[in-house]
């Protein structure tokens, strides 16, 4: 090899070289959650990175959980149109792509409102088919349907894709929140979604109006236990002032333990002849389950009584 041709080979090498560099550089740069620190202390908002390439961000309403490796967008839950706003521009400091899809837990507007901010970049949206009818019934009822964007993928027991090195896995165990609630599991860096079957410490909402059964609640949430293992990081829709929405399998057992304790209560006020008035106008926490507090035990006293006097 003569001199000359030496120097073009060797300055193509370094010259691919350099733009291969470029591009990991600025790949690396796209996938870096670094810059999620930069969000200032004083915003309404939080967008933490878990784990792998999955993270949470919580604003107003149920937690949305996310995964974002720089090619790929995934979101579960929407929240409400202005949160679901601001979501998207922390993700599109981190992915100029759109969104594969958007996965919405159940049908509860504040996990799914915000699906019509993100529509324009969303490829797919996926919900159980319960969770589907139940937010077009609800919307129907109020004469919203124009206002609304239902899911346009369901199903009935499970559902799963592959989308970059994750493969997301949805998993409906049963009527527990309601009779459409499904749990988001990815895979690759185990971390699941269980969208309402926890709220932590946090008073819940029984939407018997839409299939809840705290009976089924109870094998639900046992159920996920048995089926995620130990390293599994879990986000809950809810959590209680001093408790936080990651979570692990202890604050699951808490949770179960708090139902349990609900319907056990719930008997024995029955067996006693007291109405579930009395029972709301004098009871602040359900005994054996005291770390539940605050505003909204009367909504468990409703659901309680209601499950027991009419067997649904």
């Amino acid at each position: 090899m003569d001199r000359r041709q030496f120097i073009n080979d060797s300055t193509k090498s370094l010259t691919g070289l350099y733009l291969a560099s470029l591009a990991i550089s600025s790949c690396s740069k796209k996938t870096s959650f670094d810059m999620l620190h930069a969000i200032p202390e004083t915003s309404p908002y939080k967008m933490k990175h878990l784990r792998g390439s999955v993270g949470y961000f919580s604003e107003k309403g149920g937690t949305i959980g996310w995964m974002i490796d720089g090619k790929n967008t995934v979101i579960v839950d929407t929240q409400f149109p202005e949160q679901a706003t601001n979501l998207m521009k922390e993700c599109q400091k981190l992915s100029d792509e759109k969104i594969e899809y958007v996965f919405n837990t159940h049908h509860h507007g504040d996990h799914t409102s915000g699906n019509v901010s993100l529509k324009a970049f969303t490829q797919h949206f996926v919900a159980h088919e319960n969770s589907i009818a139940n937010q077009k019934r609800a919307a129907a009822q109020k004469n919203e349907l124009d206002k609304i964007v239902l899911p346009e993928i369901s199903f009935k027991d499970g559902y799963q894709v592959k989308v970059g090195k994750e493969t997301i896995t949805c998993k409906y165990f049963g009527p527990a929140h309601t009779n459409g609630d499904s749990v988001v599991h990815f895979e690759h860096s185990n971390v699941v979604h269980m969208g309402d079957l926890v709220f932590n410490r946090r008073f819940p909402y029984i939407d018997k109006a839409s299939g809840a059964n705290i009976q089924s609640w109870i094998s639900v949430n046992e159920s996920i236990l048995k089926h995620y293992d130990d390293e599994t990081i879990f986000i809950c829709g809810h959590a209680a002032a001093d408790y936080q929405v990651v979570i692990g399998k202890e604050d699951i057992r808490a949770k179960i333990n708090y139902l349990e304790r609900l319907l056990e209560f719930g008997n024995k006020c029955i067996a006693a002849g007291r109405t579930a008035e009395e029972v709301k106008n004098s009871t602040t926490v359900i005994p054996g389950a005291e770390q539940w507090k605050g505003d909204g035990i009367g909504r468990s006293i409703d659901a309680v009584y209601l499950e027991l006097t009419s067997g649904k």
